[in-house]
């Protein structure tokens, strides 16, 4: 089992984000992820880094971890065939150390950049021709590609990836791991609780992917908040708060987001989130995607006012019970 750190493009810089990811290459992280967003989820305290830049950075300052997307879109504003280039770049500048990691996006990061968002059924046609064009490039096929909703003309990757890069899928239910164990190398998936996601997400992802031969790999998340009261609670999930805001999958605009979760009572917001106090919190918090999910990767997405200390406790009081826990 390994464990992961989730570096939030939604919440600061991508300079800052790249001293994280080689903290937590030092604290003994397995894998860094990072999320890929155009707009974050508010507009007052927040970031929105181009994940595939930073990647190349922090492949350059890394030599053992891991590094994966949690998740890129590759339906509208990355064509398939280009999201394959980028992942192989990123792959050999980290020696073969990439996971690409893919969803079916939001809203937030499509729209404002003028192109449509359609409805789930939709974006799941476009997913499957995208996960065959990525496939197939990474294949090292030279592709010619007619379907409905994507082309490619003798499309090529002349820079391949350095051996197999893994593509997992995000789904939050058993239509999407469904989707995922036919046509993705693993899966992504967020616990909440984590009896709930093994019978709706994880147990029909393996079925599928037991049918169809393939591998499987699943990756489980949970966000968390690390703060000793309220208050500092609300402030460390500042940049993330409107993630829970009403209308989220529709807004366009961060400062949208920002009204709508500013009316809403803080106490309302984190209690969304799994608040903590310690390092002792953060263990019961995720031993449960340990014991109960049996997750291959678990990623440890922390929000607190001090990430980089959050990483070095974290590496030293956390991940030493969890991988005890896995044993």
């Amino acid at each position: 089992m390994k464990f992961a750190w989730l570096c939030s493009h939604e919440s600061y810089q991508p300079e800052d984000l790249v001293r994280q990811a080689v903290a937590a290459e030092q604290a003994g992280f397995d894998v860094v992820l990072g999320s890929d967003h155009f707009h974050p989820w508010v507009d007052d305290t927040s970031a929105a880094g181009f994940v595939w830049s930073w990647l190349g950075a922090v492949a350059a300052q890394t030599q053992r971890v891991q590094l994966g997307t949690a998740v890129t879109c590759p339906l509208f504003h990355y064509h398939p065939a280009l999201v394959a280039q980028m992942a192989a770049t990123a792959d050999r500048l980290s020696g073969g150390r990439l996971l690409l990691g893919v969803g079916t996006g939001e809203a937030l990061n499509e729209r404002p950049l003028g192109y449509p968002f359609p409805g789930y059924a939709e974006r799941q046609e476009r997913m499957q021709e995208a996960l065959e064009i990525i496939h197939r490039m990474f294949a090292g096929e030279k592709l010619t590609f007619h379907g409905t909703h994507y082309r490619t003309e003798t499309a090529k990757l002349y820079s391949p990836p350095v051996g197999r890069l893994p593509v997992l899928m995000a789904a939050g239910g058993p239509k999407s791991a469904q989707f995922a164990g036919r046509y993705a190398d693993g899966l992504i998936t967020s616990v909440k609780d984590p009896a709930d996601t093994v019978a709706k997400v994880i147990e029909p992802y393996r079925r599928a992917a037991a049918e169809h031969g393939a591998a499987q790999l699943v990756l489980a998340t949970r966000w968390t908040v690390l703060a000793g009261d309220p208050g500092e609670a609300w402030q460390a999930l500042s940049s993330m708060r409107g993630l829970r805001a009403p209308g989220r999958l529709e807004a366009t605009d961060p400062a949208e987001l920002r009204f709508k979760a500013d009316e809403m009572d803080s106490s309302e917001v984190l209690a969304s989130y799994t608040v903590v106090p310690d390092s002792d919190g953060l263990i019961a918090a995720y031993k449960p995607l340990v014991t109960d999910v049996g997750a291959d990767i678990v990623s440890i997405q922390v929000m607190s006012a001090d990430p980089v200390r959050a990483i070095e406790m974290i590496g030293k009081d956390v991940l030493p019970q969890l991988r005890a826990a896995a044993a």
